[in-house]
């Protein structure tokens, strides 16, 4: 195999990652818009799309998307329910990402079976604090490209 192969190969296997992030964090932006107009919490555009742009920071950027709501629903109600409506919402779109969401996207889009999609971070979050998490999602998908590859399956480009 030629370095431009391993190249493209790599190349390939990032954009279909990245395609897939995409989706995941439109996906997420829509849970959030659909949950917080449900519970009546003001600005739910706003708090959605910067649901969705959080979405890509990984660790900390889901906490970021949950502090301007909870802190918009704590001012206007003033009491601890509307906040904590807020923060259930989370939880339900934390564990729904997690667990179906970005491993069904990570499978469809860059061939990654969905178990690979959860264990990977967390073994990697072990090994290497922080950066494991960061890595492991794209990591994973170049390693299933070049599987797929020496399997005889070439990799789908999308569109």
């Amino acid at each position: 195999m030629k370095f431009g192969e391993h190249f493209r190969l790599t190349g390939e296997a990032l954009k279909n990652w990245f395609v897939a992030q995409l989706q995941d964090s439109l996906a997420v932006g829509l849970l959030w818009l659909i949950g917080l107009w449900i519970i009546g919490v003001p600005w739910s555009p706003l708090w959605a799309v910067l649901g969705a742009l959080f979405q890509f920071v990984p660790q900390i950027g889901a906490v970021l998307g949950v502090v301007g709501p909870a802190l918009t629903a704590m001012f206007k109600w003033g009491d601890w329910e509307h906040p904590l409506y807020v923060l259930m919402l989370y939880a339900i779109i934390a564990v729904l990402d997690g667990f179906l969401l970005q491993p069904y996207l990570m499978k469809r889009t860059a061939k990654i079976p969905m178990w690979g999609s959860i264990l990977a971070p967390i073994v990697l979050g072990i090994v290497i604090p922080f950066w494991g998490v960061l890595l492991a999602p794209p990591l994973l998908a170049v390693v299933y490209a070049y599987k797929a590859r020496m399997d005889g399956k070439e990799l789908k480009t999308l569109p």
